[in-house]
């Protein structure tokens, strides 16, 4: 019984935290969860705005999914919702099957958010988390950078009051500069002054507070909700001037209640389409959510486990399909926000979820005059804070060819669209993982003095023998890289014309495939046809264990030595001992 409620526990994280819920934790959690609403609701009318969906499904999005997350997540801080990137490649992905606003668009978007979801909760119970290490952090990064650029510039239509569209920067620009003649001056005033005033907020606001006499966190606390005081003045304008009578487009009438429960067409004619669109949601979705949970459960000394993450992303994707959302993953300023506000356990995220939908109940019908230029500013300036071009700098000094990576997924998403720049962000990342793994760093070795370490002869003084090569291997050996290990081999054999042993260094080698152990079969061939016994040194218990089984060992024509030093005086005292003996004895 108490396995079988250990193993629920695992499925089931919700049983861990809530068995340890007392007051304190309550009452912690019910003011992140108000500070939390507050900040999200403006946020989550700007990313349904930007995906091109009505504003309710921004509020839809971040309601149930909190909870199932709540359930199944591991995270005690993670908050789950609309995000910009996601909502860019949700508006990417639909805007090619159908138009925005419509019937078909919003039944499309929540087909994508129930395949999403049900991609992640497959890769979780096939504890498939390990797929997401194929996306590196730079080519991550060098995404970001770039959807935010594209999401920056997508927005200024809406502070300009003008009409223009395009997938990709190149075609946004083009678009802008030729409506440039229509722009609304009235539009401009509202837009601009509240963009000039939400950057103003994030880091002139807090200090206004502090010299109140408000303590740091209490000041921090109340700047992240300065969005509120925008949308309230400008919604105040709009009503009071009758702004929307002189061309300013407003959100209109936004549908009050809680979205009815409803089973997403599976059916649609377009779902082939959105398939994959939905795996490289899921994908960005889930590192993105990992890497925020990891950052946040390390503050606490706390641990989440990936594989569960996406059962827990995979449940907030399915019922924000079934609730009227759309795709949602784990977000870095929300998330933020709730551990900062000094959320304890995943309670704060559906106290969040109750308080969102207390706004869509009660609170809805004062959004009909919120202009979406003052949305349009709040994505600016949330989406900015995600462009990073330092990655830049620091992978050109670092290695170059993470430089490539990077330069090459930027500016595939700008110029060619989001979809596209994953697409290109995995093949850089398998790409460049196969160009560092197929050409090894390969080192001769010595003897350090006095030691019984060894070290390449080019960076040390190490002791060497004339017939004995050793040679470390500084990778795994595999289909990519066995051609060029066993051409290195031979090169340094023929380099040496008295070498009679050469020991393969294995303290790097975690993995040998079939492809590599051909190559090796047919090294100790060459080598003992030539008189050249090969041996292996330090290999570790796992690869042994594989190697143990096949004919190779059998027909090694050295042997296996634990330590590579063992290895080295074994052979030289042989040879010596050998030296000895074909010496002819000139005692009477």
């Amino acid at each position: 019984m108490a396995l079988n409620l250990t193993a629920l526990k695992n499925y089931l994280p919700i049983l861990t935290w809530a068995k340890e819920y007392d007051r304190e934790v309550l009452f912690s959690d019910l003011l992140a969860a108000l500070i939390v609403t507050i900040m999200l609701i403006p946020q989550s009318l700007a990313y349904a705005l930007l995906a091109g969906l009505p504003p309710q499904m921004g509020l839809y999005a971040s309601m149930l999914p909190l909870v199932a997350y709540g359930i199944f997540g591991t995270s005690r801080t993670l908050s789950v919702g609309p995000v910009a990137v996601v909502s860019l490649m949700t508006a990417s992905a639909i805007g090619h099957i159908a138009s925005a606003g419509s019937v078909s668009y919003i039944e499309a978007a929540l087909l994508l958010a129930f395949l999403s979801g049900m991609f992640l909760l497959g890769m979780g119970i096939l504890r498939m988390g390990f797929l997401a290490n194929f996306l590196s952090h730079p080519v991550i990064a060098g995404f970001i950078t770039a959807s935010g650029i594209i999401i920056a510039f997508s927005q200024l239509k809406h502070i300009l009051g003008i009409k223009a569209d395009g997938e990709n920067l190149f075609a946004l620009l083009h678009s802008l500069y030729e409506s440039l003649g229509t722009t609304n001056l009235t539009t401009v005033a509202v837009g601009l002054p509240t963009l000039i005033f939400l950057f103003w907020v994030r880091s002139g606001l807090k200090p206004v507070l502090m010299r109140t006499g408000l303590s740091d966190k209490a000041a921090g606390m109340l700047a992240k909700t300065g969005p509120v005081l925008g949308i309230i003045a400008t919604s105040y304008a709009a009503y009071y001037f009758d702004l929307g009578s002189k061309g300013v487009v407003l959100v209109g009438e936004v549908p009050t209640g809680l979205p009815s429960f409803q089973m997403p067409k599976l059916g649609h004619e377009a779902w082939r389409e959105l398939m994959m669109s939905a795996v490289f949601i899921s994908i960005i979705g889930f590192v993105e959510s990992v890497s925020v949970g990891h950052t946040l459960a390390a503050k606490r000394r706390q641990r989440i486990t990936p594989n569960q993450e996406l059962i827990g992303l995979g449940a907030a994707n399915i019922a924000a399909s079934f609730s009227g959302g759309y795709p949602v993953t784990g977000g870095f300023a929300r998330s933020v926000v709730n551990f900062d506000a000094g959320a304890v356990t995943p309670a704060a995220g559906m106290f969040t979820a109750v308080g969102i939908g207390a706004a869509a109940m009660y609170f809805t019908p004062y959004l009909a005059f919120l202009p979406k230029a003052t949305l349009a500013a709040t994505i600016i300036v949330a989406v900015l804070s995600l462009v990073d071009f330092s990655i830049l700098k620091k992978s050109w000094g670092y290695a170059r060819s993470d430089f490539i990576a990077v330069m090459t997924t930027l500016l595939v998403t700008l110029l060619l669209g989001v979809e596209t720049g994953v697409a290109c962000g995995v093949f850089a990342s398998l790409a460049l993982h196969l160009y560092k793994t197929s050409v090894p760093h390969m080192a001769v070795v010595g003897e350090v003095p006095g030691t019984e370490h060894y070290r390449n002869i080019n960076r040390h003084k190490v002791i060497t023998h004339s017939n004995i090569l050793s040679l470390r291997i500084d990778e795994s050996l595999y289909f990519a890289n066995a051609g060029f290990i066993e051409d290195r081999v031979y090169e340094l054999v023929d380099a040496n014309a008295g070498i009679q042993h050469v020991i393969l260094m294995c303290t790097a080698v975690n993995e040998v495939d079939l492809s590599a152990l051909e190559v090796l079969e047919s090294i100790n061939l060459r080598l003992k046809d030539s008189g050249i016994e090969l041996h292996l040194s330090e290999v570790k218990g796992p690869v042994m264990d594989v190697l143990a089984h096949t004919e190779f060992i059998k027909h090694l024509s050295g042997q296996v030595f634990l330590s590579h030093h063992l290895g080295v005086q074994s052979i030289v005292t042989a040879s010596e001992e050998k030296k000895a003996s074909s010496t002819p004895s000139w005692d009477i």
